[in-house]
Parts: C-alpha cells; structure tokens; sequence
C-alpha cells in the first residue's frame, strides 16, 4: 500500500453475518486511520413490473410489492447507518465512513467487484449472510470474488473472527513478501499476536533442512516489516512444522489450537502456474475455516 489515502470496501447485505464483519474491522486499529465504505447491492423492482398497474387484477399486488421495496430499502439504509454507528465508537471519524447502496445492474457479485476496482486497498465480505450473499463461500458469488479479486487482498470474516491471534500461513514464495507487507500496514499498533507458520509435509531431511534455511530467511523478513510497523518483537512467534498428510489441515489444527481469530493465506503458492487457492491449501482454509476470518493477500 502507498501513501495515498487508503479505502477498504465492507460488502453487507443486511445480514447477522454482514454485521459481524462490520464489527471484526472495527477492532482493528489501523483500520482507523483508512476510509471505510459499507457497500449494498440493492435488487430494485424492474421498472416493466410497474406497468403492471394497469391491470386492475395486479394492481393491489403491485401495490404492496412497492411497499415491500420502500421498506427493505429503508431497512438497509437504517443497518447502514447502525454499522457507521459502530465503527464511529471505535475511533473512525464520521466522515470516514461512507454507505453506498447501489442499484444491482450487472449481478451482486460483478457489481461488488466492479465497485472494489476503484481503488480500493482491501475487500471484506461475510462469509454467509441471510439474503443476497447467502452461502458466500461455498456459492457463486464467493468463487467470483476469489477469481477476481486479485487487484486487493480479499477478506472472508466468519461470526466468529477475531483479530487477537493471527496465523499466518506461509509458503516461502514471492507472495509470503506481499502477506508481510500487507500485514504491516494492518496491524500496525496493534496489540495483536501473530505467529509465522510454515508446512512441510514431507520427512525427507536434506529437503526440511534446505526449507528451513529458506523459510527462516522469510520469517526474519517479515519480522522486521511487523516490528517496524509498531508490534513489539514479543507478539510475534514463527513455527515450522514436518511429516504431516495436509497443509490445509495441519494449518486449521494450529489455528484451533491456538486460537486463532483469523489466518492469512497466499493466493499464489511456490508454482507461478497454477493459483495458490484454486483447489489447493488455500482453498481448503477457506472452506474449513467457518467460523473464522480468512485473508486471501495476492
């Protein structure tokens, strides 16, 4: 990220789910010091169904499908403002915080993709919600946004993130450089822990001693980018671990086992061929990791 003022958009469709990420971006403090924009894709009646009004028989129901249009929209003008309420508490000046509810012309996921093109430094989506991002993860919208946005790290915030403890899963490619400078600029001043984890599923020891070296070089690097960001040497702490039958799972397992809030994955691995997530360890993260918050960072 440059010097230039710094945007993150907050996708929310009114949900439970939406809420919770509005809420997980509050407790992060460098996001207070960024512009926040609350985004709604608003599925308007088409104007054809008005000239339905003409026939007296669909009068009537035209009639209260207006109202139920009035009234969902004056249902996620009022969520919105409650979400720029609670990022307000958090230290975000009023005028930081924009909502924009835009009328659907392309698709929910092609208009938020579209919208986050605009310069945006970050994007983050619910991982479910109750209306139009339902299913986020597994459904359309969530694998359109993974396969397009590629321009800004994508994050995926469960009801139950938190950015206490972060893992962060790194694979010792060009994309661990991005995850650290990415990372300084989030957490700076934070109070957050983090620990640096690396996988190896092999048990071949001249191949762990050669990943050792590299990935040792590739901790100290992102160490130094974090420290200078404002964390204390203390908060942060690199682990490798050998010999285990899934990255993916033996990445969930130090997550739960150190309760980890949120993991941040690449979405390229060491191979420049193929994308890191696309059926591979972080798409198997993101899947698993249900109740958490997953970045993807390119």
């Amino acid at each position: 990220m440059s010097n230039k003022e710094r945007k993150v958009l907050v996708a929310v469709d009114g949900s439970d789910y939406a809420f919770a990420t509005i809420k997980y971006i509050s407790e992060i403090p460098a996001f207070q010091k960024m512009k926040i924009v609350l985004f709604n894709v608003f599925t308007e009646i088409p104007e054809s169904y008005w000239d339905l009004k003409m026939d007296p028989k669909l009068r009537r129901r035209i009639v209260e499908i207006g109202a139920w249009e009035s009234e969902a929209k004056k249902k996620i003008q009022d969520y919105m403002e409650e979400g720029r309420r609670v990022l307000a508490d958090s230290g975000l000046p009023k005028v930081a915080v924009r909502a924009k509810i835009k009328k659907r012309e392309e698709g929910i996921a092609r208009d938020i993709i579209k919208e986050a093109a605009q310069g945006y430094d970050a994007v983050a989506v619910g991982r479910k919600g109750t209306g139009q991002l339902r299913d986020l993860v597994l459904g359309s919208i969530a694998q359109k946004l993974l396969e397009k946005v590629s321009f800004a790290p994508l994050m995926l915030v469960g009801k139950g993130a938190h950015a206490e403890k972060i893992l962060v899963a790194m694979d010792g490619s060009e994309n661990s450089a991005r995850q650290a400078t990415f990372l300084s600029t989030i957490l700076a001043d934070s109070t957050c822990k983090v620990r640096l984890f690396h996988v190896i599923r092999t048990n071949d020891k001249q191949y762990i001693d050669a990943m050792w070296i590299r990935m040792e070089r590739v901790f100290k690097d992102a160490q130094k980018r974090l420290i200078e960001s404002g964390l204390d040497p203390e908060q942060i702490t690199t682990k490798i671990i050998t010999g285990v039958p899934s990255r993916a799972g033996a990445i969930m397992e130090e997550a739960r086992r150190e309760a980890a809030g949120t993991i941040v994955v690449g979405r390229r691995g060491l191979s420049m061929v193929q994308e890191f997530f696309i059926g591979g360890v972080s798409s198997k993260v993101i899947h698993l990791a249900k109740d958490l918050a997953v970045w993807v960072v390119s």
